[in-house]
């Protein structure tokens, strides 16, 4: 079946009378907030070869945005993102970009869906890409959950705008309807591949006669709309990144601007929307350089003012190719799972293409929205560095409170179940000890598990633990096994003066240096890396009950004492 969109295109009015008016029915097209109206009116009594009357004044239709908003000298830019997948980390620059140029300028940054492709954009998409935006903090000022002056801000509910602004380049003959078959197009395209020219559309409806036209149309035949490429011209901008571009419109051919099915395609919604939108600024990746041509030309065919282009550097992986799967994350809501802060993800973003002149690495973001400027954007590819993020990561860990690092970690161990609750004695005293050395909160499950474990062992067998436990260990295992016998052991962490009491241990053996803190690491951590043997102990002592996985001193002990007998 057809959609609501390609009913309402092929319900295309007869030829209207000077002085009448012809609105679709809207039971043709449930999907449009009103009706479509078309005005004609000629004092020569000419027919265009639409079958309106040549000299029509311009379509006009109730309730719908077809023109340009009134400027008011303010930056206006947007973030258009389609609901078919994840937000991609090169998509959330672009978003970052725009928000962070608007803030800079005082503008207004619109969110708008472009959910054309309708066999595979889901609303779901669409809130998953909503909610990541929302993570990152990039709110904007018009969008489709909170409308606008310009709305609507969804591309499947502007059928009725394109619909209108197509008729009318029928009208002022910028456009016509071709019926050309698949085959036929087909053919044209292997012609010109044959004779190696660029694939330009050489079918008889670019001159074809009213006549020609209303007999398919009275057939009931498809068609599709079909721009008509002015020829001899070249098309210019200045990109704000990029310097001068220009195109030669005799390298394209006529380009269709509405399928046959209804849909309109990328580069006439993109044109449309971004134009009645009052969008100033198109800041956008260079993939779409090559857009702009076609863009431009509707632009100039409709007499919209063309808005100024920013066209960014890809983001490469670090082999220097396209940023996929293969690489690992690269979607936002992938690293927002993987445990790293909005506020990193915002910041190394930033500077994936622009920098602002000095050697500075961390920002805050209200930093990033006085700073960022489009003339600091640079011309080469970036690349996606996970190591480098991963260390900023850490960078903004330890910038933030410590209640609210304690308050992450503390979700992170109890979900891992290390702990019990997210919350107390044991997960205070589990933040100095890990603080410094984790870049993601998930860093801190295996550290922590380490701390509580006890592999004594399971690691006697290591060749480089042999060598500590063959050189004289047995006095080091009996002045432990006797100081906690006597309670002097326990005395000690709870006084927090375990080093004192293994240096004092140290001075009754005569033993000192890597000879006397390697065997009490072992003997009481069962490591031979980790933090502050006291530490440990102390973290042991506060964190008493508070999970199913510590092993506790008078557990260690027992272990040491029947591994090592007197």
């Amino acid at each position: 079946m057809r959609s609501a969109f390609a009913r309402m295109v092929h319900a295309t009015p007869a030829p209207v009378r000077a002085g009448k008016a012809t609105r679709l029915r809207a039971s043709a097209a449930p999907m449009m907030a009103t009706s479509l109206r078309f005005c004609a009116r000629d004092s020569r009594g000419v027919t265009t070869r639409t079958g309106a009357r040549r000299g029509a004044v311009r379509v006009a239709c109730e309730g719908l945005n077809i023109t340009p908003p009134p400027s008011d000298g303010k930056v206006r830019v947007r973030f258009a993102p389609s609901p078919t997948g994840s937000l991609h980390v090169g998509g959330a620059r672009t978003a970052l970009f725009n928000y962070l140029y608007a803030k800079r300028t005082g503008g207004t940054f619109v969110l708008r869906v472009e959910d054309t492709d309708q066999a595979r954009s889901t609303r779901a998409s669409e809130d998953s890409m909503i909610a990541d935006l929302k993570w990152l903090g990039l709110d904007w000022d018009e969008g489709p959950d909170i409308g606008g002056p310009c709305g609507p801000y969804r591309q499947s509910e502007r059928g009725e705008i394109y619909m209108a602004l197509a008729n009318k380049l029928v009208e002022s003959g910028h456009c016509y309807k071709c019926f050309c078959t698949d085959e036929e197009l087909e053919a044209m395209k292997a012609k010109a591949e044959a004779e190696k020219l660029p694939p330009k559309y050489m079918g008889k409806w670019a001159t074809a006669s009213e006549a020609e036209v209303q007999e398919m149309l009275d057939k009931g035949v498809p068609y599709t709309y079909r721009f008509r490429v002015p020829e001899g011209e070249r098309i210019e901008i200045d990109d704000m990144v990029r310097g001068k571009v220009g195109w030669d419109t005799d390298t394209l051919g006529d380009f269709v601007l509405l399928r046959s099915n209804g849909m309109p395609v990328y580069n006439f919604c993109v044109a449309v929307d971004d134009a009645t939108m009052g969008i100033t600024h198109v800041l956008r990746a260079e993939e779409h350089l090559p857009n702009t041509l076609r863009q431009a030309l509707v632009y100039n065919a409709l007499g919209f003012p063309l808005p100024t282009f920013a066209h960014m550097s890809l983001i490469l992986a670090p082999d220097r190719s396209k940023l996929s799967k293969r690489h690992g994350a690269t979607s936002v809501g992938q690293f927002k799972e993987e445990g790293y802060l909005s506020k990193t993800m915002v910041n190394y973003l930033s500077l994936l293409g622009w920098n602002d002149g000095t050697e500075q690495e961390i920002y805050e973001v209200e930093e990033l929205e006085k700073l960022f400027g489009v003339d600091r954007i640079n011309k080469s590819p970036a690349v996606f560095d996970k190591v480098k993020l991963n260390w900023m990561n850490g960078q903004h860990l330890r910038l933030l409170p410590e209640s609210d690092v304690e308050a992450l970690v503390g979700d992170a161990l109890k979900a891992a179940g290390v702990v019990k609750e997210s919350s107390g004695p044991a997960v205070s005293a589990i933040i100095p000890l890990i603080k410094e050395s984790i870049e993601l909160v998930q860093d801190a499950i295996p550290q922590v598990q380490q701390m509580f474990e006890y592999p004594l062992k399971a690691n006697m067998e290591d060749e480089a633990m042999k060598k500590v436990l063959e050189d004289d260990f047995q006095p080091i295992v009996d002045a432990i096994v006797a100081a906690h016998e006597s309670g002097a052991l326990a005395t000690a962490v709870k006084e927090g003066n375990v080093k004192k009491f293994i240096n004092d241990t140290g001075k009754a053996l005569e033993r000192k240096g890597k000879r006397l803190f390697m065997p009490f690491r072992i003997a009481l951590t069962g490591r031979m890396q980790g933090p502050e043997v006291g530490d440990v102990l102390t973290l042991l002592d506060k964190a008493a009950g508070s999970s199913d996985t510590i092993v506790s001193l008078d557990e260690r002990v027992a272990t040491l004492k029947a591994a090592f007998p007197k």
